[in-house]
């Protein structure tokens, strides 16, 4: 097994998280289907999971992430807003600079350090 290195970027709220990978990931979905519950089913999400975090979005910035559409024979559907556009690709800018960093020098001499596994514990 290679080393590896798990860093994730979230951007909290208060004690709400107001965007993270998985939010992200709902941004570029609604963008993509436009529809919350579509996005939220091509995830695996349910559906409250799926507006829950929508609300969260929306309540966390100065402005709303997503903005909906009632349905009815106009057939609905949401869409990032304008911020939410901004954010998502502000995001994505973050995540990278994140991967680029963790992939230097840095990263190399620890991973060099590190063992594939762990010993046996020791007994006392």
């Amino acid at each position: 097994m290679s080393t590896r290195l798990k860093l994730k970027a979230q951007l909290y709220c208060g004690d709400e998280i107001a965007m993270g990978p998985g939010k992200a990931a709902l941004l570029a979905a609604i963008a993509e289907t436009g529809s919350i519950s579509a996005a939220g089913r091509a995830l695996g999400m349910s559906y409250r999971r799926t507006w829950l975090l929508v609300d969260v979005m929306n309540r966390c910035w100065k402005t709303p992430l997503v903005e909906t559409a009632a349905g009815g024979s106009k057939g609905g559907g949401a869409r990032l807003s304008a911020l939410g556009g901004q954010v998502l690709d502000s995001y994505r800018v973050l995540e990278t600079a994140i991967e680029q960093a963790a992939a230097g020098a840095a990263f190399d001499a620890l991973a060099a350090a590190l063992l594939t596994q762990p010993r046996q514990a020791q007994k006392k």
